[in-house]
């Protein structure tokens, strides 16, 4: 999500650095889609860059420390939001925070509840919605033919993907592995596991082998991978969170995650070439509908604004 809104702002000729904060593969500074990326273990000044800036923008965990250093800089600080967790609500009402991003509607209600019961030199100075920006175009491509599910971790179905696939023999899954936490990884000959991937890999390593997408997940605040999916047609099961109910809208096909009969239940109708027609068409409406260039537009000029 994050990088996408970069990219806008690289679009519109801004310098934009983003500097790491934990530890990775690379040891010096690279660029990807024209952001400069500082790694940690490049022990490079991160404060200076900081000092020089005109916007800072930080996101979860780095939150506490970067309205630090921007407070002391006298720096503006724009926050994008990912969750409703109450530690992130927390940590920007002790931030003096600009901007707030918050990725869906239902966010920035549960956040206006939050901040209603505080006082109002603890609210954000602003805020905004911003979607996870997905580009269709960046995705699309002809449907597969096997079920997936994107990050295998218990929390976002990985034991509901194995229940699956041992009920349901003869249907090819595909299991990907996430970037964090235990990943339920089925030894069955109809399942077949990939590695995590970037953004830029999916397309072609994992839609245009995909014919259903899973979303069984406890929490999502918005599930920015079922929108992905839709953008080629693919019709996906979600449990109704908040998050997925609002980006999926009426193309999704919602299932508890605890009943996993309905979910297999709504693969066998999918088998039907006019369900499966009428699914993938209602899918790539909702991709058109979520077109992400006028919220981008907006979230460049307030970015401008505060510069």
């Amino acid at each position: 999500m994050v990088h996408s809104m970069l990219r806008a702002l690289v679009a519109r000729g801004h310098d934009v650095q983003v500097w790491l904060t934990r530890y990775g593969y690379a040891q010096e500074a690279y660029d990807v889609d024209g952001v400069q990326v500082f790694p940690l273990s490049a022990r490079l000044d991160a404060g200076t860059a900081l000092k020089q800036a005109h916007v800072v923008i930080s996101h979860l965990e780095n939150v506490p420390s970067t309205a630090a250093l921007s407070r002391g800089f006298g720096r503006p600080l724009a926050v994008i939001c990912h969750n409703t967790f109450a530690q992130t609500f927390r940590d920007i009402a002790a931030g003096g925070t600009a901007l707030v991003v918050y990725n869906s509607l239902w966010m920035q209600r549960e956040a206006d509840l939050y901040f209603a019961e505080r006082p109002a030199a603890l609210r954000p100075a602003d805020t905004m919605v911003v979607r996870p920006p997905v580009y269709a175009d960046d995705y699309r491509t002809k449907p597969g033919r096997c079920v997936t599910l994107v990050n295998c971790n218990p929390e976002k179905g990985g034991r509901l993907l194995e229940t699956l696939a041992r009920r349901m023999p003869d249907t090819r899954f595909l299991a990907v592995t996430g970037a964090y936490g235990e990943q339920v990884l089925p030894d069955l000959p109809n399942v077949e596991i990939v590695g995590h991937m970037s953004s830029h890999q999916m397309r072609e390593q994992v839609y245009s082998r995909t014919r259903v997408l899973l979303m069984p997940s406890l929490y999502e605040s918005w599930g920015r991978a079922g929108v992905e999916a839709m953008a080629s047609g693919i019709p996906v099961i979600a449990h109704p969170t908040p998050g997925l109910c609002e980006s999926l809208g009426e193309a999704g096909l919602f299932a508890d995650r605890n009943e996993p009969e309905a979910w297999a239940a709504i693969l066998r109708r999918l088998e039907t070439a006019a369900e499966y027609r009428l699914a993938s068409k209602r899918a790539k409406a909702r991709s058109a509908e979520l077109d992400p260039t006028a919220e981008l537009a907006a979230w460049c000029e307030r970015i401008e604004a505060l510069a």
